[in-house]
């Protein structure tokens, strides 16, 4: 009989999907987007019951946890439509988890529909606390709605963690201020190395905004006990607890330390796109399998199957020749936060 479970070459199951469901975004951080980016042409994305296709067929596949991304999520037009779809996953018991990463721009307006879809936890990106410095680095949030949004969330139930990017002489002076912040509010707290990820203009350096998470974590232990804790989400954060305040923080090293070893997860762009790794180029197209075929799915799981025998051992981001080695020419918007 044929396994169900996804195993890729080095004997990890893959049990976790990024799925992006849009390349556009209502922000333009600057760590992940140029000022004026040209989006895809929309008939090049998947359409809504495409991603519910693709989606259904990795859960058939042995994926347990499914996180939507972007561009911004909730951006998407009738994007509620496919998370009402999914939750007949959730219970039927075939998936585990639905949830999502947002700039928290759209969480005001659809918190309460994402809780009755199954949706119980959400990752916010949100870099700072300082109203000015949220406009600069998004070149066009507002740092206000999110806060409405956060609250929203939680108000309708759903667990909150914040997903903060280091940014050397950007948030440095933050880092106390957002652990504080997120202790009053009962929120966990990760940190991300910044990424070198897609060209950002002559004006953005990557080598310039990076500040290693050594660093952080140091200057955290100055004035916390910080007590490692084995728990692993199934992504690449580790954790730690601070014993002050009892909050976990986590920390998501790509560049000071190779997370890859336990990796379970893949990513698919918003145009069906494959990508084993994050920090790799080589991809799979599933969009010619899905509509190709429109009313039978086994090319499409032939295509993941095989997809998933060239997923690699591990990424090759590296700062340490003061130079982005292995700097990927696709935006992180394009692949999915």
């Amino acid at each position: 009989m044929e396994t169900r479970t996804l195993i890729d070459p080095f004997q990890r199951p893959i049990t976790y999907l990024r799925l992006s469901v849009t390349d556009r975004c209502d922000f333009r951080c600057s760590y992940c987007m140029a000022e004026e980016m040209v989006f895809l042409p929309k008939k090049e994305l998947l359409s809504l019951e495409e991603l519910d296709r693709m989606s259904t067929a990795f859960i058939g596949l042995g994926v347990r946890k499914l996180r939507i991304t972007g561009g911004e999520p909730l951006v998407r037009k009738g994007i509620m439509t496919f998370f009402r779809a999914m939750s007949r996953h959730l219970e039927s018991g075939a998936l585990e988890e639905l949830t999502l990463t947002t700039n928290g721009s759209q969480l005001e307006r659809f918190a309460d529909e994402l809780f009755a879809a199954g949706v119980r936890r959400v990752n916010v990106s949100l870099d700072t606390l300082d109203h000015d410095k949220f406009t600069r680095i998004t070149r066009r949030g507002n740092l206000a709605k999110v806060l409405r949004g956060i609250e929203a969330a939680q108000a309708a139930g759903l667990r909150v963690k914040i997903n903060a990017v280091a940014l050397k002489g950007f948030n440095e002076e933050e880092l106390f201020t957002l652990t504080d912040w997120c202790a009053a509010n009962d929120m966990d707290l990760t940190w991300i190395e910044v990424m070198p990820m897609g060209d950002l203009g002559e004006e953005e350096d990557r080598l310039d905004q990076y500040w290693p998470l050594s660093e952080l974590r140091d200057r955290l232990a100055e004035r916390f006990t910080l007590t490692p804790l084995a728990e692993r989400t199934g992504g690449p954060a580790r954790y730690v607890r601070l014993e002050e305040s009892g909050q976990k923080i986590g920390f998501i090293t790509p560049l000071t330390h190779n997370f890859c070893e336990s990796c379970n997860r893949v990513r698919m762009t918003c145009t069906g796109e494959l990508y084993m790794c994050l920090g790799q180029e080589d991809r799979a197209d599933l969009r010619a399998p899905l509509r190709d075929h429109p009313e039978d799915d086994a090319p499409l799981i032939a295509a993941i199957r095989e997809a998933i025998t060239h997923k690699p051992k591990g990424h090759d981001f590296d700062y340490s020749r003061q130079r982005a080695d292995g700097q990927m020419s696709r935006h992180m918007s394009h692949t999915g936060g």
